[in-house]
C-alpha cells in the first residue's frame, strides 16, 4: 500500500510518518510546500490511501485560504479521479469549517470537495473537523497556544495570559495519530464527519498552571499526577520543548556520619521516592510509624532489617543483597532499622506512600534492639 500524505514535514504529519515507520509502513509519498505540479500529478497517480494534511492558515493574505485549503483539496482530489483512483482520503479541516470567516469558508469548500471526491469514486472519505492540537514538535505561536505556553515556561519566561477563564479545547496529536492509523488499518469504517476522543475542555490558566507545575517539580521535586490524561499529554509537550542541555537536573543531597539520603520526586497523593547510602556497619532507621508504609529495594549491598513490635516485643530480621529484587516493607507498629552488613557501600532505594511533613511526621524513635 502507497501512502500519500500532504504536509508531510508539518507538526501532524511528522507525528504520523513516526508512527507509520513503526508499524512497518515505509512506502510513504511526502508532499510538501516545495512540492511541483508534476509531483502531485505523479503522487495522486499512485496513491492507495491519502492523509491530506496540508493547509493554510496563517496567510498574508485571505486569498491563500482559498488556494491553500480550497484550492489544493479540489486539485488533489480531481487528480485521484483522473486516475481512477479509489483511494480513502482523511482529511484533516478545522472547527472553524462551520464559521463565515474566511478560513472557515476555505475548511468547508475543501471538505465539500473530499465529499464530492467520495459521491465520485465510492471511495470512503473521512473529515476531521480538529481544535487545538498539541503535543511534541508543534511550534510555538503558531499550532496552538500550549506549544507558545511551553515553549515560554521552557526558556524561563513568563507567558503573557489575557485571561486565564478562556476556555480551551484540547486534543493530543498522539490521539489523532492513533485514529489516523486505526482507519488505515480498517477503511471499511464509516466515512464522513469524526472525532478524535478524547477532547480536553480546561482553560487558559488551568493549562499554564499546569504546565508550571511541570517545570517548578525540578525544584520541588512535587510531581502532578502525570499518569494519565490531560496532565500526561502536557508533561510529555511541555518536556519536548527542553533543549538538551536541560535534559539534567540536580536535587539536593543530605550527608552526615552515617551516608547519604537523597529525595528525587514527590507526589501529592502517592507518596515520595528516594535512595540512602550507609557506609559498612551503620545503621539507620530505628523507628516506627503508626500509618505511615514504606518499600526498600537494596540496589548495591548488603543490608540486614530488623524489626520489633512495639506491643508484643516480637523480633524479626530480613537479609537481602543488591540484585535480588527483594521488596522489604515496613509495616505499622514495628519499629525497623536498616544496618549494612557487608563490607561495600550499602545503597538502597525508598518509597514511602506520602510525603515527609516536619509538624506531623508519624515518625517516633526507638531502637529494634530496646
Amino acid at each position: 500500500m502507497r501512502i500519500l500524505i500532504t504536509g508531510s514535514d508539518g507538526f501532524i504529519g511528522t507525528n504520523l510518518r513516526v508512527r507509520l515507520a513503526e508499524n512497518g509502513i515505509t512506502d510513504v509519498a511526502r508532499l510538501t510546500r516545495t512540492a511541483t505540479t508534476a509531483d502531485l500529478d505523479a503522487e495522486c497517480r499512485d496513491a492507495d490511501f491519502v492523509f491530506h494534511l496540508a493547509g493554510v492558515n496563517r496567510p498574508k493574505t485571505d486569498d491563500e485560504f482559498d488556494t491553500g485549503n480550497a484550492g489544493l483539496t479540489q486539485a488533489i482530489c480531481e487528480r485521484l479521479v483522473a486516475a481512477g483512483r479509489k483511494a480513502p482520503i482523511v482529511y484533516t479541516s478545522s472547527t472553524q469549517a462551520s464559521k463565515d470567516n474566511p478560513y472557515g469558508r476555505s475548511k468547508r469548500a475543501a471538505e465539500a470537495a473530499v465529499e464530492s471526491y467520495a459521491s465520485r469514486s465510492g471511495a470512503p472519505a473521512h473529515i476531521f473537523r480538529l481544535t487545538n492540537v498539541f503535543g511534541k514538535w508543534s511550534r510555538p505561536n503558531y499550532n496552538s497556544a500550549v506549544a507558545t505556553f511551553c515553549s515560554q515556561i521552557a526558556a524561563g519566561e513568563t507567558p503573557t495570559i489575557h485571561d486565564p477563564a478562556a476556555p480551551l479545547r484540547l486534543i493530543y496529536v498522539d490521539d489523532v495519530v492513533s485514529t489516523f492509523i486505526d482507519l488505515l488499518e480498517s477503511p471499511a469504517k464509516d466515512a464522513g464527519l469524526r472525532a478524535v476522543e478524547p477532547v480536553y475542555d480546561t482553560s487558559v490558566g488551568e493549562v499554564v498552571d499546569i504546565i508550571r507545575s511541570i517545570a517548578a517539580s525540578r525544584t520541588t521535586l512535587l510531581m502532578p499526577r502525570a499518569g494519565s490524561g490531560l496532565v500526561r499529554a502536557l508533561n510529555a509537550t511541555y518536556l519536548s520543548f527542553l533543549k538538551p542541555q536541560q535534559f539534567v537536573y540536580d536535587v539536593p543531597r543530605h550527608s552526615d556520619q552515617r551516608g547519604e539520603f537523597v529525595e528525587m520526586l514527590k507526589t501529592s497523593d502517592s507518596g515520595q521516592f528516594s535512595y540512602f547510602t550507609a557506609h559498612p556497619g551503620v545503621t539507620r532507621g530505628e523507628h516506627y510509624h503508626h500509618s505511615k508504609t514504606e518499600k526498600f529495594l537494596v540496589l548495591q549491598g548488603t543490608a540486614r532489617f530488623g524489626f520489633r513490635h512495639i506491643v508484643t516485643g516480637e523480633c524479626h530480621q530480613i537479609v537481602t543483597r543488591g540484585g535480588e529484587g527483594r521488596i522489604v516493607e515496613t509495616v505499622p507498629g514495628w519499629v525497623h532499622s536498616v544496618t549494612n552488613a557487608g563490607t561495600d557501600e550499602l545503597i538502597v532505594m525508598l518509597w514511602a506512600n506520602e510525603i515527609f511533613n516536619r509538624d506531623l511526621p508519624d515518625t517516633i524513635a526507638q531502637k529494634v534492639d530496646a
